[in-house]
């Protein structure tokens, strides 16, 4: 039997998650093969190709896969699926809305940010945002989960590249359709793979003040700007930059937690930075249970007198 793992990547590159994936697929020891869906994507599939550890990739090159709708992929998974032991991705809004619909039509269940994979088909997860660790067991003859890619260094590449199998995707469906997608442009690095992230929290106020305060910041530390749920909600900044167990979970050697008081749906996305600096007015915010370094000030005097000093 072999090993799946649903590739993300934005047509131009492969994600990061993609790589952590393929470390995490290793557990099993049997073959691991990639799946890439997408409509010219001859140059991913050659980046998942070079990936140390990959067996073969597996490559549906379709118009009506140029923007992958959950509903085509899952369908083309279970067409699939029966020939593989294991079915995972990285945890995230893209596999976390394809993968469950593949279970349904594979009729097994689905076992999602897997924090560590243990012998006998048994997982370890987090639940409770993070302050409980249960583990579960799978009898499903196919295992599809999701890992927490921040638990799992990234597989490197290779010379020696694996070979690319073409396949057919299965006609589109036609109970839901892409129209459109707006995306947030900026010269920043990607939030989930930033090593620096400083993230705001409702307490700036503003989408004026949020970047006017946090971008100089950002622009002198090479960071990423995230936010919380709270300021996203608030009109503050954009969905795509939520951090959190509904956002995106990061993990950068430096995270600054500016206004951010540390509700624990918010923590579960960060706790795993290497160093955390929290700036917050009030001290008894839950934000300094999980700091590394902890600062009681006014964000608007502390903010731009970092920045001058940098």
């Amino acid at each position: 039997m072999k090993t799946l793992i649903l590739a993300e990547h934005n047509g131009k590159v492969l994600s990061q998650s993609a790589y952590q994936a393929v470390t995490a697929a290793q557990f099993w020891n049997i073959p691991i093969e990639i799946l890439v869906v997408g409509n010219n994507i001859t140059n991913i599939s050659e980046q998942a190709a070079s990936m140390a550890g990959v067996s073969r990739v597996i490559c549906a090159d379709t118009s009506h896969l140029a923007h992958p709708l959950a509903e085509d992929v899952a369908k083309l998974i279970a067409t699939i699926g029966n020939e593989y032991q294991v079915i995972l991705s990285a945890h995230s809004s893209f596999s976390r809305n394809i993968l469950p619909r593949a279970a349904a039509l594979l009729d097994v269940a689905m076992i999602s940010d897997v924090l560590e994979i243990q012998a006998d088909n048994t997982y370890v997860r987090a639940i409770y945002a993070g302050n409980v660790y249960t583990n579960i067991q799978s009898t499903d003859a196919i295992q599809v989960l999701t890992i927490h890619g921040s638990n799992y260094t990234a597989a490197g590449s290779i010379e020696n590249k694996a070979e690319i199998h073409s396949i057919d995707a299965p006609a589109s469906q036609h109970h839901a359709r892409w129209l459109s997608e707006t995306r947030s442009q900026s010269d920043r690095p990607a939030l989930s793979f930033a090593k620096v992230v400083i993230c705001g929290g409702r307490s700036l106020g503003s989408a004026e003040k949020f970047e006017q305060v946090l971008s100089p910041l950002a622009a002198k530390l090479g960071a990423a700007l995230g936010a919380t749920r709270a300021a996203v909600d608030a009109g503050f900044a954009p969905n795509d930059i939520q951090v959190g167990q509904t956002g995106i979970v990061v993990a950068p050697e430096l995270y600054i937690a500016v206004g951010v008081s540390g509700a624990v749906q918010h923590t579960y996305g960060m706790k795993d930075s290497r160093i955390v600096v929290a700036i917050n007015q009030d001290p008894d915010a839950p934000i300094f249970q999980v700091a590394d370094y902890g600062l009681v000030a006014d964000l608007f005097e502390v903010i731009p007198a970092l920045t001058a000093a940098i």
